[in-house]
């Protein structure tokens, strides 16, 4: 696979650039809005620079579309016209009706169109998945997703102040992490998802326009419960922050923490450790899961459809929270 990289300036760029390696896909171009940020991405990994999202996708498979939530609407359009399979990065728009809008595009185009939530590609959801499939394990009856990173300012070191602006990112920590945990809860839900409840607020960065941390429950029809917390409220700018995906069926509990993950199962008495995987580098799981897709003829693992599915959650906790 021939990849192209549009939009490098996004702080996920370094992650889709290390996983397409990882993936054993060619990087063919890449392309920045930004003419300096475009050369200095282009001096530092040996990527041709491209002068037009065009003229980077010249010879590509696929592209891996990323960049400000302003922008993306209208590349991802144009995208669509050339009939280009694409990554989409988030924010893909500034709220939710524009992500809509493009999501009726993309169907009336078929467009292939994967979204990068890598943790469904981590140990305890992979495992969870292996085990419903081979019988072994029920339906989730409660599962806790906490995603906690550093302050803020560590969008502004990457000079992408833009996701600090509640106009154009579509709100704070529960938008830009929390919709990983909201699309967990959707892979294991039976039926819709409702929001049971919602506190979204400023705890440590009050002088900050968004809200630095958030916890919402979400309720499914059979009963089971959600709980999704996220912020930047970790004491560290270091990677992988405060993580944990826990999940429990009826006879078996799966923990993954990043750095280390493990199964309990009741029924036997096992408890076995998974394979750990560091946040970071589950970019390369989605990638070559994405590819293997592409090549043949399969949907992606989480669509625009999903991503849409969870911003509209997120849009009633936000609601709910102001109530």
């Amino acid at each position: 696979m021939k990849i192209a990289l549009l939009g490098t300036s996004h702080w996920h760029a370094k992650m889709h650039h290390e996983a397409a390696l990882a993936a054993g896909a060619e990087i063919v171009a890449a392309w920045d809005a930004s003419e300096a940020h475009s050369a200095e991405f282009a001096a530092r990994t040996g990527i041709p620079n491209a002068a037009t999202p065009e003229a980077a996708l010249a010879g590509a498979d696929l592209a891996v579309l990323m960049g400000h939530p302003r922008e993306i609407p209208d590349l991802a359009r144009r995208l669509f016209a050339m009939g280009m399979p694409m990554i989409l990065e988030k924010p893909a728009a500034a709220g939710t009706v524009q992500l809509e809008a493009l999501l009726a595009e993309a169907a009336h185009n078929n467009a292939f169109v994967a979204v990068p939530l890598p943790n469904r590609h981590g140990p305890a959801m992979t495992e969870l998945r292996r085990l419903m499939a081979e019988g072994h394990t029920g339906h989730v009856r409660h599962a806790g997703f906490r995603l906690i990173n550093g302050p803020p300012k560590r969008y502004r070191l990457d000079g992408v102040d833009w996701i600090l602006d509640p106009h154009i990112a579509g709100g704070g920590a529960l938008r830009n992490l929390g919709i990983h945990g909201v699309d967990a809860a959707i892979s294991l839900a039976r039926g819709p998802l409702r929001v049971a409840s919602s506190h979204i607020g400023k705890r440590i960065h009050t002088n900050e326009a968004i809200e630095d941390h958030a916890v919402v429950v979400l309720c499914d029809e059979s009963g089971a419960l959600f709980v999704i917390e996220t912020g930047y409220t970790y004491a560290s700018m270091e990677p992988g922050g405060d993580f944990e995906w826990r999940i429990a069926t009826t006879n078996t509990t799966l923990i993954d923490r990043g750095d280390m993950a493990f199964a309990v199962r009741l029924d036997d008495g096992q408890r076995y450790e998974l394979p750990p995987e560091p946040t970071s580098l589950r970019y390369r799981r989605f990638m070559i899961d994405t590819l293997e897709r592409l090549a043949s003829g399969r949907p992606p693992a989480v669509t625009l459809a999903d991503y849409v599915k969870a911003m509209r959650l997120i849009d009633v906790a936000y609601e709910k929270a102001k109530q």
